[in-house]
């Protein structure tokens, strides 16, 4: 689908229209990405023209791009897996049936103690109360479209949840198509995609079906999902506005296996204790959203967004034999809205000039309990907790281009909570905290002296602050908490000396005051100050097209985390490393068309170890290297066939965690084989 608007002095680039705004998502690897400092992997096949809300791509400094097609074959079981393309991010993969894994990066583990990193869905926020991300379960590979993942402290559109940075998955708008994929595998993995686009004169129609069911590697991980969407948009004649609505729902029961010793997790790594016979968890969760964006004036467009998403989540969980089996309730509503102008006027003296403004809310409705269970039968009541968080958000952020090479980005956001909680066991109601107005300044400059060329640096401040009960003054805290401010820097090249070769370098630093962390196992729903942290590291990356067959890529991250000011309650923890931060995270990969119906390719991941806990005293786990090879064949024009080998090597991985007397082990999938048929229709 092509939207006609205003497009002004910018090169033309092959764009994917992002499902309900006016936003390009380019995703071509050569494209003229004059004063940009984005890097892409993959392709996909509509156009844009610019217009609408500003392109991240072209803002942003330190933003990557993955294309759908590099996305709809990868051997996955979550979207949460499909982030192993993207350079500098890692996965954190519980293996607990419904808490499956997760995605982080700069520096911020995965534990659900600090989640770090905001998540839309085609624009819409998609964390829950805590900043995880059980919305990404809803998506399928095969309807996404695009990835975006923006990594920094210079992104003024978002405040909740933006503290390293955010990502942003566009699914498929627009278009006459039909694809039903059908994929059988190892541990009796069966799945099911079907995807269907419908575009008329005016009106564009795309529905989605997943189902999924799996045995999983270890003993008792059993699982089936399932996912349907909707998406209806309407554009008239005049091409001037565009209307549309998008309806997702998902369900999903899987089984856990819980968490083995050292030795035992090394020795029988599909083993699950009898003590996990009866952990699982049940979730469902709905997503519904109203899109209208226009062009008001040949240089002047606006963007609105509402939406409701819905959580109920029912997890039983039993972690050691010393611990009685918990039931844990989450019940959550999240309704808002967000609107944005977008404003490109002429500017005789300038280059190019654009400035836009937002708004935006989002208002939280939440339930949370937990009982000690025994067969998932609730025995007694540890939490009855309801709460309000309430957030709301303005932003203003300007592109001052005064000669073809240079950009100039000043930003400005500032955010407000606010919130009222209250306890049903004890039957106290306590207030959030004051945490004032946020201020958040930004700025980013990129300068590129030639096209082959872009330098660039940022700095920008985000914000934590407490999530559940930790939000409120509960006693025996009486005075208002203030957030803690992050700050953070980048520099770096983002180099294109040849059209087969382009990369990234840089540098990045971030600082937070008075860092806090969820206590994840605590009954109050409370957390536990950390200290001050700084956070910083290095960013390679690489793309070669040394021929029209071949592409390779390659990424490495160097992270690394300290306590620079230990809470006083820890002291020991002062200089030591942050858990579960690996110092090193690398992939690598190709791609190669033997024929023109043959495609083979080959990739890894891997990851130095962490440690488990602030003191550092409990030794080190995690590394590891995992290959993985595919291979797709297209028969005929409408039907292709792949097979995708994944941990080549059969290598023994695992997430470790510490829950203060032992290490717990969760090993990771062995060598496992996926053969699939796609139709398109």
């Amino acid at each position: 689908m092509t939207f006609h608007l205003r497009a002004k002095r910018r090169s033309t680039l092959p764009c994917v229209l992002a499902g309900s705004a006016l936003l390009t998502l380019c995703t071509t690897a050569n494209a003229d990405n004059r004063a940009d400092s984005a890097l892409s992997l993959g392709t996909t096949t509509v156009t844009a023209d610019s217009s609408g809300p500003l392109q991240t791509s072209s803002v942003i400094s330190s933003v990557d791009l993955l294309g759908g097609d590099i996305l709809e074959q990868q051997p996955v079981l979550y979207s949460w897996e499909l982030f192993r393309r993207a350079p500098g991010v890692m996965l954190t993969e519980f293996g607990q049936g419904t808490t499956s894994g997760k995605l982080s990066f700069r520096g911020f583990n995965g534990e659900g103690e600090v989640n770090a990193v905001k998540l839309l869905i085609d624009g819409i926020p998609s964390n829950s109360n805590d900043g995880n991300m059980p919305y990404l379960d809803m998506l399928f590979p095969l309807e996404i479209d695009g990835i975006e993942v923006v990594r920094g402290t210079n992104d003024p559109r978002y405040g909740l949840y933006n503290i390293a940075g955010n990502v942003t998955v566009h699914s498929r708008t627009g278009g006459d198509y039909g694809k039903a994929r059908l994929r059988y595998g190892s541990y009796d993995t069966q799945e099911l995609q079907v995807a269907k686009g419908i575009e008329g004169s005016n009106w564009t129609q795309n529905y989605f079906i997943g189902q999924q069911k799996s045995g999983g590697y270890r003993d008792h991980a059993d699982a089936e999902r399932t996912s349907l969407s909707g998406k209806w948009f309407y554009q008239p004649d005049s091409a001037a506005w565009r209307l549309g609505l998008i309806a997702r729902h998902y369900e999903a029961d899987a089984n856990e296996p819980g968490y083995l010793s050292r030795e035992d997790a090394r020795h029988s790594p599909r083993e699950s204790y009898a003590l996990s016979a009866t952990d699982m968890g049940e979730r469902e969760m709905n997503q519904l959203s109203l899109h209208l964006d226009s062009e008001l004036a040949a240089d002047l467009s606006w963007a609105t967004k509402v939406w409701l998403n819905t959580l109920d989540d029912d997890r039983w969980v039993r972690f050691s034999q010393s611990a009685p089996q918990q039931q844990r309730t989450t019940e959550e509503r999240h309704y808002g809205a967000r609107s944005s102008l977008t404003y490109r006027p002429e500017v005789a003296w300038l280059y190019d000039f654009s400035l836009e403004g937002g708004l935006d809310t989002e208002q939280q409705r939440n339930r949370s309990e937990r009982y000690t269970s025994v067969e998932r039968e609730p025995v007694a009541q540890t939490r009855d907790q309801r709460f309000d968080y309430d957030s709301y958000g303005a932003y203003l952020q300007a592109v001052i281009q005064p000669v073809e090479s240079l950009k100039i980005i000043p930003a400005f956001r500032v955010d407000r909570i606010e919130g009222d909680y209250t306890d049903e066991l004890a039957g106290n109601d306590y207030s959030i905290n004051d945490y004032g107005t946020i201020e958040q300044p930004k700025i980013s400059l990129v300068y590129t002296p030639v096209q082959q060329l872009s330098l660039y640096g940022n700095w920008g401040r985000t914000f934590q602050i407490g999530t559940g009960a930790a939000a409120y003054k509960v006693p025996p805290r009486t005075t208002d908490l203030s957030p803690s401010i992050n700050d953070g820097w980048e520099t770096g090249l983002k180099f294109n000396p040849t059209p087969w070769l382009d990369g990234r370098i840089a540098y990045w630093e971030q600082v937070a005051s008075d860092e806090v962390r969820r206590r994840l196992n605590d009954p109050s729903g409370e957390s536990e100050n950390l200290g001050q942290t700084r956070r910083w590291g290095y960013d390679a990356q690489l793309n070669l097209y040394p021929s029209a067959e071949l592409s390779l890529w390659l990424a490495h991250s160097w992270q690394f985390s300290e306590i620079e000011k230990a809470d006083p309650s820890l002291p020991a923890s002062q200089g030591q490393e942050i858990d579960h931060v690996p110092q090193r995270l690398y992939s690598a990969g190709s791609t190669y068309q033997a024929t023109p119906d043959l495609q083979l390719s080959a990739w890894l991941n891997g990851q130095t170890d962490y440690y488990l806990e602030r003191e550092n005293t409990q030794g080190t786990y995690g590394g590891y290297v995992l290959f993985n090879l595919g291979a797709s064949y297209q028969l005929t024009e409408q039907l292709a066939v792949d097979l995708q080998l994944k941990n080549l090597t059969d290598r023994y991985y695992e997430y470790v965690w510490y829950d203060g007397v032992q290490s717990l082990h969760a090993p990771g999938d062995g060598r496992a084989l996926y053969a699939a048929v796609t139709l398109d229709f």
